[in-house]
């Protein structure tokens, strides 16, 4: 792989032999820490944290317990560097917006850290060696949806439909989803009903979680030639669909409660969806009342409440 780096500077020693000297050493490290860095951020491991939280319990629960150590490490592994993999070919594919978006502006590409033929060169290795640990250590069904899921992300997602339509937070959900099932699957070869619930609640999450972002950074979009909803929709489309998502988010979860989850679950996804739905609605008065925005609000909460009813997943899983 090429990168863009400055090669330490190289001094004549009296021995003869050209050795860097304390200083020139010490550059020397944080180059190489730079670099691993700016890879690593390709990776956007804030995202990869968050398919695993969701993954995990779904594994647990597919399991009645702890799957087997072979199979849960081949998910993390491989669910990891499937997620990782795609951001990075995200980051390839959307290095010419990027530049023009200022929450995006600092990431390896557009900040010339990085050549794109090595980002692309690093994203399809992730990729393929994803696909390959799934293939030898889980089966045939987690494998397929593995390799679909990073193909929708970045073919069809990235490629075709964030820059074409305002529903690309819509069917971008997909992938976004797809740990879940895909977690499931590797446990039991299956995907029954309880795991598309579990599917649906981190799909339909997803819509009250980006919107949010995307209002916040809506200047951003319009400014890429994103079709974002806030960008091509007004604040009373745009809450309208906040509000009917997070509505679906918790009908979701509370569905998934009689297909074999507990009290535990039960009484947090209650607790936990009143509260999001709480958030939605509060953001939506905030427009109408004409006060000041704070879409990060309900985008942090959306998170909060994410981790906690997939914790409570993994707790019922185990008792």
């Amino acid at each position: 792989m090429s990168m863009i780096t400055e090669r330490p500077v190289q001094r004549r020693t009296p021995g003869g032999a050209d050795r860097p000297d304390g200083a020139e050493r010490v550059e020397a490290r944080r180059s190489w820490v730079a670099v691993f860095r700016a890879y690593l951020v390709l990776t956007k491991p804030q995202i990869v944290e968050l398919l695993l939280v969701t993954t995990v319990p779904t594994m647990m629960l597919a399991a009645q317990g702890w799957p087997d150590p072979v199979t849960f490490a081949a998910v993390l592994v491989g669910g990891g560097l499937a997620g990782g993999g795609a951001s990075v070919l995200n980051c390839y594919i959307d290095r010419d917006i990027d530049q023009l978006m200022r929450r995006t502006k600092r990431r390896p590409l557009p900040a010339n850290q990085m050549t794109p033929r090595a980002v692309l060169i690093f994203g399809l290795t992730l990729a393929v060696i994803s696909v390959a640990l799934m293939a030898l250590l889980t089966n045939w069904l987690a494998t397929a949806l593995t390799a679909f899921s990073i193909f929708y992300y970045d073919v069809i997602y990235t490629l075709w439909l964030k820059r074409r339509t305002p529903a690309n937070t819509f069917w971008g959900g997909v992938c976004g989803a797809a740990p879940v099932v895909i977690g499931w699957a590797a446990v039991t070869n299956t995907i029954p009903p309880m795991a598309w619930a579990l599917f649906a609640i981190v799909f339909f999450w997803q819509m009250p979680h980006f919107y949010a972002l995307a209002v916040k950074y809506k200047d951003d979009y319009a400014r890429a030639g994103i079709p974002m909803l806030p960008v091509v929709r007004s604040m009373k489309r745009v809450n309208f669909e906040i509000i009917l998502y997070t509505v679906l988010t918790v009908i979701a979860s509370l569905a998934a409660w009689p297909l074999g989850l507990g009290p535990v679950y039960g009484v947090t996804a209650i607790i936990m969806g009143a509260v999001f739905l709480f958030e939605a609605i509060r953001l939506a008065r905030q427009e109408g009342g004409g006060t000041a925005v704070k879409p990060m609000r309900l985008f942090h909460l959306s998170i909060t409440y994410l981790t906690v009813v997939f914790m409570a997943v993994a707790v019922d899983a185990l008792i």
